[in-house]
């Protein structure tokens, strides 16, 4: 050992725990590994000090003639006892994260309080040499007392022991106790909290949670369930309900095909009768977005079918009123035109119907004419590097064929019948004077056409490649130097 070290011992023991911390500190904490390394290695050394000037841990001090050196010995070797516990804490921290990552964190910390009483209790042994077994015995009757006294505490401890043994839920999982939705964001020995979905925290005491009925919308992973309800008429047939609300289900791209969605009848009152849809989602983030384009699908679905949700004014259309002239009603674009406009129009659309997989419009077609669809699920292909994917889905009210109408434009997608479809379509020689006459019908169809076209766009391009820079090193590998 160096001649300094040698003579100054204590004040070497010193430095090295101030190294230690200020290591530990400066150090990032990405580099965990590290960190630790260097704290094993100091507390090598700082130990090596100690038992080579004879300041054994598992003695009393030495210099017991030198008041000033002996309780600085003491100091000392009480400081190993804590730099060994807090070593050994941290490596048993570095374990468990590596096996079970956050979840741990907790029995981690029982862990280590457990080995710094431990530590204690030895350095009072050995260093003070006072008689343990009557420290353990007022430590067990402070125990009993403490116990006493934070027994809703102590609950919420070993609660949070078999939360974190048995997992019912972990970090970024989300989950549902006794109603309160959010995602985990922590665990610790008292308290498990969640981020709602307000964006609001909610803090459960682990013994609540371990009573509670907990629902974990993470497991299985990359599967999320929803479920949407609608009261419907109770005069409306029950099949026509369920087929056009499985038309809503297979009209909702971000539904997954398994498990498949289902409908299914719930409750019938005088009132009303009410069904349910229920599915699954590859993500969380999808869920409120999908629920409200479900919903929207089943409304205009069911408004396809002549039925109406029990929230909304039943029979709104005529029932004199042709289908034509209730699409209209119900059309985005057309649905600014006069009453007495409508009736005439609507008397110049005609039916036409298609199975399911029947091209309706296809790509690089012109067309002569305008399709609005009144049911069914029409899907949406373009090709992307000479592969067709389906890019969307359209339900009723919307319109097909408006690049030919307005520009003389082939279609940029192929347009056929998921489902059974019906659509009425108008001739071009009589929709050319409408929209010359009304023009806020052809702006609208314009900013559709736009709207399409960017998003074509956007799906068939390819996305562009970064370049990857590369280093000095590389560059000689690359010439073999």
């Amino acid at each position: 050992m160096p001649s300094f070290i040698a003579d100054h011992p204590m004040l070497c023991a010193v430095a090295l725990i101030l190294i230690d911390i200020a290591v530990w500190r400066l150090i990032s904490a990405n580099l965990a590994n590290w960190k630790l390394a260097a704290r094993l290695v100091i507390f090598a050394v700082f130990s090596a000090v100690l038992f080579n000037d004879g300041m054994n841990p598992m003695q009393a001090a030495p210099y017991a003639d030198d008041t000033t050196l002996h309780l600085a010995a003491t100091a000392l070797q009480i400081g190993w006892w804590l730099f060994a516990a807090r070593t050994l804490t941290v490596l048993l921290g570095a374990v468990m994260m590596q096996r079970v990552g956050h979840t741990g964190r907790l029995l981690q910390d029982l862990m280590g309080a457990v080995i710094f009483l431990i530590a204690i209790i030895a350095a009072m042994a050995y260093v003070l040499d006072l008689p343990v077994k009557g420290v353990l015995a007022t430590s067990g009757a402070v125990a009993i007392i403490v116990g006493l006294a934070l027994q809703s505490t102590l609950s919420d401890v070993f609660s949070g022991i078999v939360l974190n043994t048995t997992k019912p839920y972990q970090i970024d999982d989300w989950i549902s106790i006794d109603g309160t939705e959010g995602r985990v964001t922590d665990i610790d020995w008292r308290a498990t909290r969640l981020q709602t979905s307000q964006g609001s925290l909610a803090v459960i005491p682990n013994s609540l949670a371990a009573k509670a009925k907990i629902i974990n919308f993470s497991r299985p992973a990359d599967m999320f369930g929803l479920a949407v309800s609608l009261q419907v008429s109770p005069h409306a047939r029950p099949q026509t309900v369920i087929e056009a609300l499985e038309r809503a289900m297979q009209g909702c791209r971000p539904l997954l095909a398994q498990p498949a969605p289902s409908v299914a009848f719930k409750a019938s009152t005088g009132s009303g009768v009410e069904y349910e849809i229920s599915g699954f989602v590859p993500a969380m983030g999808l869920k409120r977005e999908t629920r409200n384009q479900l919903y929207d699908l089943a409304y205009r679905h069911l408004q396809a079918a002549g039925v109406g949700l029990l929230s909304a004014t039943e029979g709104s259309t005529p029932p004199a009123v042709s289908g034509a002239r209730a699409l209209l009603e119900r059309s985005s674009i057309f649905s600014t035109l006069r009453q007495e406009e409508k009736d005439t129009f609507s008397q110049n659309m005609t039916l036409h119907t298609y199975r399911a997989g029947e091209m309706i419009l296809a790509a690089g077609e012109v067309s002569d004419h305008l399709f609005i669809i009144e049911s069914g699920v029409v899907s949406v292909l373009l090709i992307k590097d000479g592969h067709k994917f389906e890019a969307g889905r359209m339900g009723p009210g919307e319109v097909i064929g408006e690049s030919g109408i307005l520009s003389d434009q082939a279609a940029l997608a192929d347009f056929s019948a998921k489902t059974y479809c019906t659509l009425y379509r108008i001739e071009n020689e009589y929709l050319k004077p409408c929209l010359d006459a009304r023009h806020d019908i052809g702006e609208a169809m314009k900013a559709l056409l736009d709207f399409r076209r960017h998003a074509a766009q956007a799906l068939t391009e390819d996305a562009p490649v970064v370049p990857v820079k590369k280093s000095f090193i590389q560059w000689l590998r690359n010439r073999g130097l």
